[in-house]
């Protein structure tokens, strides 16, 4: 009993933060679907990565916010709907509500058939693939608490999304992954270092204080 009660009170103050996080307000101001599409703009603006015409991959997309972010980012007025400078393609697991001018895959991108649909959808008319000049990954696996476990999942996804952007990426390009302190995060800097010119942790400030999350931004392939 003594247990329920200890979980309820957590699962209150965790509602109370959320209700009265001012980065929940704002999103809800401006139509965003998840606080998170202020960790991707202050990236963005940061180092600058996403530009009119580009071509950008969003794993790990739902609920939609980082593409909902990317959308109004290729939009020439800076509009959620209507004309659109560039391409935006969002694949995860789970189900996301349709946004205007994003091309959504819903499939596990550990699967190889996930990775050919995603392909698919860059290919050219002489065959070739259309380069990509930013992929952006969000993903995160489902955590069993154990920390050796947890890691090597965490690990996973990222070698994904780096052997996805060595393929795919223009040369000058960039890659921006979510990870956590502790378990493999000194490994995976060291993979970007191995993979990227530049590399630059960051924690944007919409990241919750108490939270080990944080990014790694790999610019311009090795």
């Amino acid at each position: 009993m003594k247990v329920k009660t200890q979980s309820k009170k957590v699962n209150k103050a965790w509602l109370n933060q959320h209700v009265n996080d001012p980065w929940v307000k704002l999103a809800q101001k401006e139509g965003y679907r998840a606080r998170a599409a202020y960790k991707l703009k202050e990236i963005d603006e940061t180092f600058h990565l996403i530009k009119p015409g580009h071509c950008v991959v969003d794993l790990g997309c739902a609920p939609g916010a980082w593409s909902q972010y990317l959308r109004r980012r290729l939009s020439p007025t800076g509009a959620a709907v209507g004309e659109l400078n560039g391409m935006i393609i969002g694949l995860d697991l789970l189900p996301m509500e349709p946004i205007e001018g994003v091309q959504y895959i819903q499939g596990d991108f550990r699967e190889e058939s996930v990775l050919a649909e995603l392909e698919s959808k860059l290919l050219l008319p002489d065959g070739s693939h259309r380069p990509v000049d930013v992929v952006v990954s969000d993903m995160a696996p489902n955590l069993s608490g154990v920390d050796s476990v947890d890691a090597a999942r965490i690990a996973h996804l990222i070698e994904l999304a780096v052997d996805f952007s060595k393929a795919h990426l223009k040369p000058s390009g960039a890659l921006v992954v979510k990870l956590f302190h502790g378990g493999a995060y000194q490994d995976m800097v060291k993979l970007f270092k191995d993979s990227f010119k530049l590399v630059k942790p960051i924690k944007p400030k919409s990241s919750r204080d108490k939270s080990s999350e944080t990014f790694l931004v790999g610019i311009g392939l090795k």
